[in-house]
């Protein structure tokens, strides 16, 4: 999918996202999303780009699939630049800081979301890197 129709549809799914309270129907029906709100790395413009999750030990895991492309998306760079952002989960805002997770936390994570989501095992199958997983924790007052 070129860019500019994955801003389209980004764009759809999030105006469905706050219209409907959190949920989006279609292709992701069953699938848990938040919005991430971050800022560009380099560019200092700010963000927001709907992602599935995973909820974890307090947190909310995200993954860095990029549709399973041979590179990491843009939103992970932010993420590493600028680890403090918010998400929306429903109708709620929420403050955390980011962590990308490694070693066996990362595994232990990674394979429950295939095993819930199974189009994500299709996704890590489609590339050759690892798939990076974020932890997206409360950030402290």
């Amino acid at each position: 999918m070129d860019k500019a129709a994955l801003d389209e549809q980004n764009r759809r799914v999030i105006e469905e996202f706050r219209r409907r309270g959190g949920r989006v129907g279609g292709d992701y029906e069953k699938i848990p999303l938040l919005l991430l709100h971050h800022v560009g790395a380099g560019t200092g413009t700010a963000r927001v780009n709907p992602m599935a999750y995973l909820a974890v030990d307090g947190g909310y895991a995200v993954f860095a699939t990029n549709g399973g492309a041979a590179h990491d998306p843009a939103w992970f760079h932010n993420l590493r630049a600028h680890p403090r952002v918010t998400i929306d989960l429903g109708t709620e805002s929420l403050e955390v800081v980011a962590r990308v997770l490694g070693g066996e936390e990362r595994e232990r994570v990674w394979a429950k979301q295939k095993a819930a989501v199974p189009v994500f095992a299709e996704l890590e199958r489609a590339t050759t890197r690892e798939i990076p997983v974020v932890l997206l924790e409360p950030a402290p007052d």
